[in-house]
């Protein structure tokens, strides 16, 4: 299809609905072909013709304060949406700031499109201003990635992009496109489904596998199922509470599937692995048949591995091949997605394990060994904190976290019982994470309230998006779990490093207060128990966004855990 007359229009429809258009009014038009509500990002140089396209386009675009919190928040968006999460940055330092958001979630198959600037094509090459080889460096951390070199391919890119990240094992997706692509004229189509005869992840599991499956459920003594991620990427909550109700099965959740399974059913036994509840792990070590659904076996899960599951027959459904077996060895293997599979088993009728004995044990232990805190009456305990949250809000809340110990203690005390509400960064254990994530969560569920529950030192990390809540008055609550300290850190000397705290106290801080005062943001401090909970009361209750620093005990520490290099049968401090 030839050039249009330079007395027609630039964006006249030329053959099959084809316009022609600039490469940067390109990239917007499919922005809206594929339904981006919102865009996180940064501007500069070599993306300066990209905004002048955004400038009024009707997308909302959500200017953070680094780039590392837009595709923070761009995260926590796609967390609790199940979209690809969208976030633009300029060329060389915009685009390395991105890197950290990349990682994470490539680790925690999130699904992201990073559309970033480069320099022009005719310097690529020669250490140009502000050029840097993203490409290059987010190969590793990346699903996939484009460098688009004419603005014809922009369409086929942008097609295939959305359609990779948010299919098979979702992950991120990068787009660099130069500054002269942005300028240069071509013919725009975007209705052909993208060709990609390389990509064709499996999603409908073998029906023989799912067969092996419950034929080897139903003669299990001590089953189990594990929940993990895949659960929620699938969209499959209410098929997993069917499946369990119909077999009566215990269920274990991991860190990032917490929420796929509601916490207050009787057959939930909370997250298991390193700081787990001792009935999940018992569950995980004792099982003799594991149907894994969609979770990756880390080794924060597993533990020791040759303790892990070593009587159990493994049942592994996962949409990505490669994760099955790759730490486990399974005799089950199910590539496909978790919500196809457990269509397909609901379908099978099979007679229910005879297992009430094995149910009665573990639901025995969950009442007996539950997670606990000794309340000495004096200071602020965090699992205290966490649990009147809880309480307060009745769970009805989206909660963010950082990573450390105030993550793991929300992870314990704080019950989900519905999907997309707990965003908190795994693989990766990412510092600074949840108070930009709290913005990309608040766009993606503006009716909810989010509760962001950090870390002093986490959140000093990317503070500045404070200006983001202030700017636009989120109905964001930050919560400053205030130790002095880095935290997990801090608990790791003190029990495998002879409590050599090297780098780990902070007993100097900021006023926390007064920050948050300075970006406009209601804020509060409370250092005393017996004032804890109607400083949360009134603090969760007042609309728009808020900052409340909660002094709590320095020297408390994580507890049941499962200590490094050793089984998730041998934990420590299961008792107060």
């Amino acid at each position: 299809m030839s050039k249009p007359a330079d007395d027609e229009t630039l964006t006249r429809s030329g053959e099959g609905g084809a316009m022609w258009m600039k490469g940067a009014d390109m990239v917007v038009e499919a922005l809206r072909r594929e339904q981006v509500e919102v865009i996180f990002g940064y501007p500069g140089g070599a993306v300066l013709p990209l905004y002048d396209a955004l400038y009024q386009c009707g997308i909302r675009h959500v200017l953070t304060r680094h780039e590392q919190g837009a595709i923070h928040a761009a995260e926590g968006y796609a967390r609790v949406t199940g979209k690809p999460g969208v976030v633009i940055a300029t060329s060389g330092p915009g685009a390395t700031n991105l890197v950290t958001g990349l990682a994470d979630a490539m680790m925690d198959s999130i699904p992201l499109v990073a559309i970033t600037g480069q320099v022009a094509k005719t310097v690529i090459g020669t250490d140009a201003f502000q050029e840097t080889s993203i490409i290059g460096i987010s190969t590793p951390i990346t699903k996939h990635n484009y460098q688009i070199r004419h603005a014809s391919e922009i369409p086929k890119v942008f097609k295939e992009a959305f359609h990779i990240a948010n299919s098979g094992r979702k992950g991120p997706v990068l787009i660099d496109i130069p500054k002269d692509v942005s300028g240069e004229e071509a013919w725009f189509a975007y209705d052909d489904p993208p060709q990609l005869p390389g990509y064709q992840p499996t999603v409908v599991p073998h029906h023989m596998q799912i067969r092996k499956l419950m034929h080897g459920l139903q003669h299990a003594k001590r089953p189990v199922v594990l929940a993990g991620a895949g659960v929620l990427h699938a969209r499959a909550t209410e098929k997993l509470l069917a499946f369990v109700e119909k077999y009566q099965l215990p269920v274990v959740q991991t860190l990032l599937g917490l929420g796929s399974f509601p916490a207050s059913h009787p057959l939930c036994l909370g997250m298991g692995g390193m700081h787990g509840s001792a009935a999940a792990n018992k569950a995980l070590y004792e099982t003799d048949f594991l149907i894994n659904l969609g979770a990756r076996f880390d080794d924060r899960l597993t533990g020791k591995l040759e303790h892990f599951a070593p009587q159990a027959v493994v049942a592994h459904i996962d949409i990505d091949p490669a994760e099955i077996g790759k730490n486990v060895p399974t005799d089950i293997p199910v590539v496909g997605d978790v919500g196809e599979a457990l269509s397909m088993m609901l379908s099978i009728d099979v007679p229910a394990p005879d297992a009430e004995a094995w149910r009665e044990e573990l639901l025995r232990v969950k009442r007996e060994l539950p997670f606990w805190w000794v309340q000495d009456g004096k200071h602020i305990k965090p699992q205290r904190l966490i649990a009147e949250i809880a309480r307060i809000t009745k769970g009805d809340v989206v909660v963010t976290t950082d990573v450390g110990q105030h993550q793991m203690w929300a992870a314990q005390f704080f019950p989900l019982n519905q999907p997309d509400r707990w965003v908190t960064s795994g693989g990766l254990g990412t510092m600074g994470f949840g108070l930009p994530a709290a913005i990309g969560a608040h766009f993606g569920q503006p009716d909810k309230l989010v509760v962001a529950i950090l870390g002093d030192a986490g959140f000093q990390m990317t503070l500045q998006e404070l200006a983001v809540i202030g700017e636009h008055q989120l109905p964001i609550k930050v919560v400053i779990v205030n130790n002095s300290a880095l935290g997990m850190v801090r608990q790791w000397q003190e029990l495998f490093h002879g409590e050599r705290y090297s780098e780990s106290l902070l007993p100097w801080q900021p006023d926390f207060v007064k920050l948050g005062e300075a970006y406009r943001i209601p804020s509060a401090r409370v250092e005393r128990d017996e004032e804890l909970t109607a400083a949360l009361e009134a603090f969760l209750s007042e609309p728009g966004p808020g900052l409340l620093e909660c002094v709590v005990d320095p020297n408390e520490n994580v507890y049941p855990m499962v200590a490094p290099g050793t089984g998730i049968h041998q934990m420590v401090g299961v008792r107060p």
